[in-house]
């Protein structure tokens, strides 16, 4: 049945005019989630041999920018350079080549694999840490981000991490992937900008009243949701969940 699988993607792929089959698996990814739109600025980091970059520009026909170690064969109306995507460097030479922020940043880059599993398996999520560090530099508010990681113990470790960091964070297998492989991707929506993340501990005070009857703090002009408070009362609260545009909380303490 996988080889069936794999052997249908790849005709696919080779009839389509896909530079890999796991151009079918950003497609189904997209089908489902939404991630690219029409006219959306895309960034591909570790996209080599080019298949991803292929599916953006038929997805988007927006700025397509591909990076990876090594030479991409050019793709018709697509910015392709060499450069390392755990270096800060490489954060200013995308800029450029985009001309500004990134609507969307997607990475379907995989470790040069040893066999024990261990070692790939963090090596992978390292390399996708590396993938969100630069997303959150290149993303506009609200952008979004799709990255490749292989499952293990530290899997749920990274996927809290980007869940801090994007309103909408899921892990997916699309179809595509082959059934026997560990990999999955995490799929994100909504880059958060604000100034605090879940679990957060501060000190507030309660400017005004919500429509839902809760007391409003802003941080940094930015609006803390806070159950069961008063117009007035000065807080030590903790937060609970992060939106792009305000944050819920809950009282830890009242300070008179």
């Amino acid at each position: 049945m996988a080889r069936d699988q794999r052997d249908h993607y790849y005709r696919l792929a080779k009839e389509e005019g896909y530079r890999a089959r796991s151009a079918y698996k950003l497609l189904q990814i997209n089908e489902k989630f939404h991630v690219i739109k029409k006219g959306d600025n895309v960034v591909d980091l570790g996209a080599a041999p080019g298949g991803w970059l292929q599916v953006a520009q038929k997805l988007s026909g927006g700025r397509i920018v591909g990076v990876d170690l090594e030479e991409i064969e050019p793709v018709q109306g697509v910015i392709t350079f060499q450069a390392d995507i755990t270096h800060e460097s490489t954060v200013e030479k995308v800029k450029a080549a985009l001309g500004g922020d990134a609507d969307v940043v997607i990475c379907d880059a995989a470790p040069n694999l040893t066999g024990a599993w261990d070692m790939d398996h963090a090596v992978s999520i390292d390399l996708a840490r590396s993938a969100l560090k630069i997303a959150r530099k290149l993303l506009r508010p609200r952008g979004n981000f799709v990255v490749k990681v292989f499952q293990g113990d530290m899997f749920m470790d990274y996927l809290n991490e980007v869940k801090l960091e994007f309103a909408s964070v899921q892990a997916h297998s699309p179809a595509a992937s082959r059934k026997e492989s560990a990999e999955t991707y995490v799929v994100a929506k909504k880059l958060l900008t604000g100034p605090v993340r879940k679990g957060n501990m501060l000190d507030v005070e309660i400017e005004s009243m919500g429509r839902s009857g809760d007391g409003v703090a802003m941080v940094e002009g930015f609006a803390i949701i806070v159950r069961g408070a008063k117009i007035g009362e000065k807080l030590r609260v903790k937060i609970d969940a992060v939106k792009p545009n305000f944050a819920f909380a809950d009282i830890l303490e009242r300070k008179g």
